[in-house]
């Protein structure tokens, strides 16, 4: 099941950093920010969540929590987290839930070899959990400051 702009997120429970438990519950009450990255410290990963944190504050005067979301497990992520001082949690989408759920799941090619692997893409849920937003082949530079200018056209 693929959700679309204006439906909710089915049921799920994923863990992120913090000992946390992400489910569509603790997504309501704010915008939330899901970023679908990849791999932890490579580059464009790395790139477009510094440039998350560096505009956090500002996420947050907008009543915006974000979430960072691949399917790297909890210590690479707590690890990824850490070393570049992330304000936000990683969630832990190993068995792919959110991942199936909103799609981000492609065929790609690297070396000649095809394999499966998260297209970096981007969703904006309102304070209901519903699904507002999506970009998708998102290129990481300037991305982060992308979706801060449509939640503050959204939110005025």
């Amino acid at each position: 099941m693929t959700i679309d702009v204006g439906q909710s997120l089915p049921e799920f429970n994923v863990p992120a950093t913090s000992e946390l438990t992400v489910t569509p519950e603790t997504l309501k009450g704010h915008y939330t920010v899901l970023y679908f990255y990849p791999k932890d410290s490579t580059p464009g990963c790395t790139t477009e969540g510094q440039q998350f944190r560096d505009l956090f504050e500002d996420f947050k005067a907008l009543n915006a929590v974000i979430y960072g979301v691949s399917r790297d497990g909890l210590k690479a992520h707590e690890n990824f987290r850490a070393k570049q001082s992330f304000p936000f949690e990683l969630i832990s989408d190993k068995e792919e839930t959110l991942c199936r759920a909103l799609d981000v799941i492609k065929l790609k090619k690297m070396y000649g070899k095809e394999h499966e692997g998260i297209e970096r893409s981007t969703f904006v849920l309102d304070d209901q959990g519903v699904l507002i937003k999506e970009w998708r082949k998102v290129k990481a530079d300037g991305h982060a400051q992308e979706v801060l200018e449509f939640l503050k056209q959204h939110t005025a």
